[in-house]
């Protein structure tokens, strides 16, 4: 019984955000953390993420019947009810924004509630079924986690925020395409306008290539703006160059599309976990405070 609660809420999506809003907290940390505020950022972004899976399981399970990768979750198999799913999702969300309000500030239940609008109302309710453009409005709630707990420290959006943002939003874009083509079948039986089952697995390529570019141009933005060292420079450079040549190797002949795909998307966890590590452990004590202060 336990269980069925647990998968409806996608656990390996909210760990792979952990590691993400771990390293906003600890680049606006500056080595010194407040535990009690990390442990409640932390608990409190997770119980939302975990409410906004469950609220997608609920709304997806059409899509999801249909889907090989989906067909086994809980609410197509009727092992939970979308009642009993819903409201599982309803109560996680509540005491996860209540942590937020209670130990955290306006700024930062801001972008925690951003993302829960995204995430569930624009993207799962609406852009996914009908438009191209899903992944690249979801792209945005997928790169709220960092900059939640960023501003969890910094009580404001500044420029460090702003570059968390636009990084991990950027990432999004060719770790989800990569998805797509290897999962083409699934997009494509689901009737879900990704742009490979679109506008083709070949422009799907080429987009791919140049998020990357865009991503690895973003990721320097930390260091040439004075929040990371020389260590986090090396690693996002050799992170960003790997990612991109894997990508480009899709543009060989012999090349099977599924197989390729799965290795740049494996790249893309192994580059965003190592920057989100790198960006916790060598951070500039001497960071810039609030250069572009939008909010707070």
């Amino acid at each position: 019984m336990i269980k069925r609660y647990l998968l409806v809420t996608k656990p390996g999506i909210i760990f792979g955000n952990l590691i993400s809003v771990a390293g906003g907290f600890f680049l606006a940390s500056k080595g010194h953390i407040d535990f009690p505020l990390f442990l409640a950022t932390v608990i409190g972004l997770s119980l939302i993420v975990a409410s906004g899976c469950a609220i997608n399981n609920c709304i997806d399970r059409d899509i999801d019947s249909k889907m090989e990768r989906t067909r086994n979750r809980v609410t197509v198999t009727g092992a939970m009810s979308t009642m009993a799913a819903l409201t599982h999702g309803i109560v996680l969300g509540l005491i996860g924004f209540a942590l937020l309000i209670a130990f955290t500030n306006p700024v930062t239940v801001f972008f925690a509630a951003f993302g829960f609008f995204i995430y569930v109302v624009v993207y799962s309710l609406y852009m996914k079924r009908r438009s191209v453009y899903g992944t690249l409005v979801g792209s945005l709630s997928g790169a709220v986690p960092p900059v939640v707990g960023y501003c969890a420290v910094a009580g404001q959006f500044d420029t460090g925020a702003a570059i968390l943002l636009l990084m991990f939003a950027l990432w999004q874009m060719p770790h989800s395409y990569a998805i797509a083509i290897f999962r083409f079948k699934d997009y494509e039986a689901a009737n879900i306008p990704v742009l490979p089952v679109i506008e083709g697995i070949v422009k799907a390529k080429l987009h791919i290539v140049l998020w990357i570019l865009a991503f690895a141009l973003a990721t320097l933005l930390l260091a040439i703006s004075g929040y990371v060292g020389f260590g986090y420079l090396v690693v996002a450079c050799a992170t960003s160059l790997w990612w991109l040549g894997m990508a480009l190797t899709g543009y060989k002949e012999s090349v099977d599309d599924r197989v390729w795909a799965r290795k740049v998307f494996v790249l893309s966890i192994v580059t965003i976990t190592a920057l989100s590590v790198m960006m916790a452990i060598d951070f500039e004590p001497s960071a810039p405070v609030a250069t572009l202060a939008m909010l707070g």
